[in-house]
């Protein structure tokens, strides 16, 4: 790998020029992954989902009927290059009131969204307010909600009900579903994937954060006839109410069958071991690291790469430093 040793941002340059690398998902795994990537390419963009119904963003979708602002937040807030004091501002959740636990973020977008057009150009408003890297997307402007199916046949809607539900059924998600069905992507985004070298899906939770990207009408198309590298991240860990028992192979079936049997070429997943008091606390809520099983993944056609991905810290989550490598190495090397 070659790159400069800038302070500020080292710049990948595989094969003459940096690639444009585009990442679908939402929560937490996609804005720390690329807090990781934007110090090695600029040429970046984070299609995000905006499914999410709970907590600060849910309350402003019913109050404003709008899409949810937080993953959106939080992906703008990674690829930012402002005054520290600036991130601390948009990150300032208020502790007491009616505003209880809303983020001063996500009270800015939806002022912005206020004065735009769409959604979008006020995701492009706040973006240039804090001099991102790179493009953060919505993946549509629709306000779309996400319904579950579970393999029992119960059905429940809303995307913060999804775990609880689970829970309390005993009983593995069978698919998931947009409300209304047919939400057209962002035109913007699908020419991102078009022209996108590097497509990753992942991290975060699978049919919450991951797979509702490909529901929405164009996505799953446009990824499927891509002739970029297609990457899914998988997950360290199940996750409590998704994901408890799965397997790599279930991680990757999952989101083939919900997005077509050509949106994955390789699998990306951590080699470190979990420390054992860390493994414990996991245990304890039905989780635990997810069993990579490589030969079931590579006999789908799928290639399989391993490095070692896991943080230090209380949780189980991807070093976005070490997960940025791991995805460039993998552009540098990979074949068809």
């Amino acid at each position: 790998m070659d790159h400069c040793h800038d302070d500020s941002v080292r710049v990948y340059r595989p094969k003459g020029r940096e690639p444009r690398i585009v990442c679908l998902g939402g929560g937490h795994g996609l804005s720390a992954m690329l807090r990781g990537l934007k110090r090695y390419t600029r040429s970046l963009t984070a299609i995000v989902t905006v499914a999410d119904d709970g907590g600060g963003s849910g309350m402003l979708r019913r109050d404003l009927d709008m899409p949810p602002p937080g993953d959106i937040r939080n992906c703008i807030l990674a690829l930012a290059n402002t005054e520290p004091l600036m991130e601390r501002l948009f990150d300032y959740r208020f502790p007491e009131g009616a505003l209880a636990g809303q983020s001063f973020g996500n009270l800015f977008l939806a002022a912005m969204y206020g004065v735009s057009t769409s959604f979008d150009e006020a995701v492009h408003r706040v973006a240039d307010v804090l001099a991102i890297t790179g493009r953060v997307l919505p993946v549509t402007n629709q306000n779309i909600r996400l319904e579950a199916e579970f393999e029992n046949g119960e059905r429940v809607l809303g995307e913060s009900r999804i775990a609880y539900q689970k829970k309390e059924l005993d009983c593995r998600i069978k698919q998931v579903r947009l409300v209304p069905e047919h939400a057209k992507a962002l035109e913007e985004s699908v020419e991102a994937i078009k022209n996108a070298d590097l497509i990753v899906l992942g991290p975060g939770s699978l049919y919450t954060s991951i797979i509702p990207n490909f529901l929405v009408d164009g996505i799953a198309e446009a990824v499927a006839v891509s002739t970029a590298c297609r990457v899914l991240v998988l997950n360290i860990m199940t996750q409590e109410g998704e994901t408890e028992g799965y397997t790599g192979p279930d991680h990757v079936r999952a989101v083939l069958s919900h997005g077509g049997s050509h949106v994955v070429d390789v699998c990306v997943a951590n080699n470190s071991p979990v420390p054992p008091a860390l493994l414990d606390a996991y245990l304890a809520e039905d989780a635990g690291p997810v069993e990579l099983r490589r030969e079931e993944i590579e006999a789908m056609g799928i290639q399989v790469r391993t490095y070692p991905l896991l943080s230090a810290g209380s949780v189980a989550r991807h070093n976005p430093d070490a997960l940025a490598l791991a995805l460039l190495d993998t552009y540098e090397t990979w074949a068809p």
